[in-house]
């Protein structure tokens, strides 16, 4: 941990030598994040609700989704960029090292612009759930947790199986963005809105609908079943398959020549 934090550091540092390339990018990301609050706010000026959904219904399921994504992009951005390791060789140095492989990826790279996302999607979940009548006990308190939580693990596992694909090719990565940027944007709405096929693929084989969807319904009172109050724990089992194919990429793994 000592040297994670001493890498975020170093990268902090870096980032700020330029300080007006930094000020400008990070204007541009609220840009970038307002617009897709904005879109949100202009589907409902045709619609009351979306299946019963209502504007601060959806706005929290959409902060949820965000918090995760922009989480990994600013202390996971060297997963997410792994591909730049294998191509340009710098993988066969970690190798060489005497640290945890996984733990010097994630040291490779952090992007702190993308910290104004986070803070956005902090400040829309606040605004949510203030604009919501809920019941609070501690349940739902902790499912909440369960739900930020939960959405840090989905994608960090999404970024360390995208990073395993690079292993065995580093062409057509664009398909990597069909889980991670496409998930994100199809998540950010509950996923009992879509067809019964998203509903199953999306439950059973990358499970965002235990991030946003079967906890918020506990969490708005919608249901009453604990099971969906804790089915964001069940998100962590993805990680097992994650690590096991990152770890079998390494094994298949025969070095650039570098």
């Amino acid at each position: 941990m000592k040297i994670y934090l001493k890498s975020l550091s170093m990268h902090l540092r870096c980032e700020l030598q330029y300080r007006v390339s930094f000020i400008l990018s990070f204007l541009s990301q609220i840009l970038v994040f307002f617009s897709y609050y904005f879109a949100l706010l202009a589907l409902f000026t045709k619609f009351n609700n979306i299946k019963g959904f209502t504007l601060y219904e959806v706005l929290l399921c959409f902060s949820i989704i965000q918090f995760g994504f922009s989480f990994n992009e600013l202390f996971a951005r060297g997963i997410d960029r792994f591909d730049r390791l294998i191509i340009s060789g710098d993988f066969d140095r970690l190798l060489l090292r005497p640290r945890s492989t996984l733990l010097q990826a994630l040291c490779y790279d952090s992007d702190f612009v993308k910290a104004s996302r986070l803070i956005q999607s902090i400040i829309v979940l606040i605004v949510s759930i203030l604009h919501l009548d809920i019941s609070w006990n501690i349940m739902r308190v902790f499912t909440l947790l369960f739900m930020l939580l939960s959405s840090c693990i989905i994608f960090f596992g999404i970024f360390l199986m995208a990073a395993s694909y690079c292993f065995f090719t580093v062409q057509g990565l664009e398909v990597r963005n069909v889980f991670t940027d496409g998930g994100k944007h199809m998540a950010q709405y509950p996923i009992g809105v879509f067809s019964k096929g998203f509903v199953w693929f999306f439950t059973f084989i990358i499970p965002y609908s235990c991030v946003n969807y079967y906890p918020l319904l506990y969490f708005l009172g919608k249901s009453n079943s604990l099971l969906y109050a804790f089915s964001p724990l069940l998100v962590i089992l993805y990680l097992i398959p994650s690590i096991f194919t990152f770890n079998l990429g390494m094994k298949r793994y025969t070095s650039v020549g570098s």
